[in-house]
């Protein structure tokens, strides 16, 4: 294989006991694994990170059944091309289409996919980052199964590290010895073809490795060689891998930490990047919620109204608009209570199990209901002083359990003053 060939290509798997991480979906007894094995796979829709394994699955089951395959990127392709691969597949049974970044289709083009997938004439097997109940047509995402892609485990991770250096035929010609893995597994954040990329990089002739090796003919990797490599080779915004998450990450941090200034230079470089409009809006209406909530109420119709105006407008002057929403919640007061509060309701669910509804607030709809007590001695909160009664609402053996802690901000106080107001010391606000 040519050396130009990038090292991920260079040794990407090509059956299933190759393939590191996603036992979930491909190990021993998994519904995926079987029905590869039976030969016969539906059309499905691929969703996880970057350099997870969606295009090395894909391609597994092309190998494997034996079929013609077809591969499209939704970034370059078109109407035309589906068309066009759709014709060839009339005549090549069993054929599978795979198309990259799905999520970028517009509904015509995912439209033109609709009848050959449900006549069988193709298997789409469709790859993206975004969640697809957003970025897919319900049409064809109703003839698809949808499985989840995770993360790379560090074990993973560092396995593929390993056969890298190994494996690979032109790697395993070079003296190289793996001695700290930490830097490339905090950079590559999950992403197997980003970790291969940043080695490929280490590895490469004649890159300046003073003080890697205290043997010039050993090729020693550190995490201080790491670091320094990637700050020196991995600077750009790509927005199909690489700094696409690092960049996200930078953007959403500054929003958190009230700095506008920042805030906004990173949407800048997201949007020169190329970024798709709804990822960007669709991350501050997260956002909104999780680290802003109810310090400020509005910044959530702030930024729903932006998910809107964006999506109406499009660029350019959609960067005007998110704008205003970026430097708004990164002047915002701050509070992550909201997400705190249902982390610890989800926790207490999962401890408890199903805990029984007190039948003081079931509904009590039928009459054999009301005999069983349903309903029975409920105090309609507005036949009381204040709209309140201090009744029990949570199941007896969480009692007095407190999962909504409101944060320290204006807003917020003025909410603990009046829960405190109404419960007493129940709760402790």
């Amino acid at each position: 294989m040519n050396a130009n060939v990038p090292l991920a290509e260079r040794i990407r798997p090509t059956t299933l006991d190759e393939l590191l991480g996603q036992q979930h979906l491909v190990g021993k007894g998994s519904i995926l694994r079987t029905a590869i094995e039976h030969g016969k796979v539906p059309s499905m829709i691929f969703w996880g990170p970057p350099g997870t394994g969606k295009t090395t699955i894909a391609n597994i089951i092309a190998h494997t059944l034996h079929v013609p395959f077809f591969q499209l990127s939704a970034i370059s392709a078109g109407v035309k091309d589906v068309r066009e691969i759709i014709e060839q597949a009339k005549n090549k049974p069993g054929a599978v289409l795979f198309i990259d970044e799905i999520h970028r289709f517009n509904k015509g083009q995912q439209d033109a996919l609709l009848g050959a997938v449900e006549k069988g004439i193709i298997t789409l097997i469709g790859a993206t980052t975004e969640n697809p109940s957003f970025e897919v047509n319900s049409a064809l995402l109703s003839r698809c199964q949808v499985y989840v892609l995770k993360p790379l485990e560090e074990k993973d991770l560092v396995k593929l590290l390993q056969t890298a250096i190994e494996k690979d035929e032109f790697l395993r010609k070079k003296k190289i010895e793996l001695k700290e893995t930490a830097a490339l597994l905090n950079i590559s954040g999950g992403d197997g073809r980003k970790l291969l990329n940043l080695l490929e990089i280490a590895a490469s002739p004649n890159p300046s490795q003073e003080g890697a090796s205290e043997d010039p003919a050993t090729l020693v990797i550190t995490d201080e060689y790491i670091m320094r490599i990637a700050q020196k080779r991995i600077a750009l915004y790509d927005k199909n891998g690489e700094q696409h998450y690092d960049i996200n990450s930078a953007f959403i941090k500054s929003i958190r930490g009230s700095d506008p200034n920042a805030a906004v230079y990173w949407l800048a470089r997201m949007i020169e990047g190329g970024e798709d409009v709804k990822f960007i809006a669709r991350r501050l209406v997260i956002l909104a919620s999780e680290d802003i909530g109810n310090a400020n109420p509005t910044a959530l119709v702030m930024a729903n109204a932006s998910f809107d105006a964006v999506n109406k407008i499009g660029y350019p002057e959609a960067n005007i608009i998110l704008s205003q929403c970026v430097t708004y919640l990164a002047a915002s007061p701050k509070s992550n209570a909201a997400v705190v509060a249902i982390g610890e309701a989800l926790s207490a669910v999962k401890k408890y199990g199903d805990l029984p509804v007190p039948l003081h607030i079931r509904n009590a709809p039928t009459k054999l209901m009301k005999n069983l007590y349903y309903g029975k001695n409920y105090e309609y909160s507005h036949s009381y002083d204040n709209n309140f009664s201090p009744q029990e609402y949570l199941p007896k053996e969480i009692s007095g359990k407190k999962f909504y802690h409101p944060g320290k901000n204006a807003r917020e106080e003025e909410l603990r003053k009046f829960l405190k107001n109404l419960w007493k010391d129940k709760y402790g606000y």
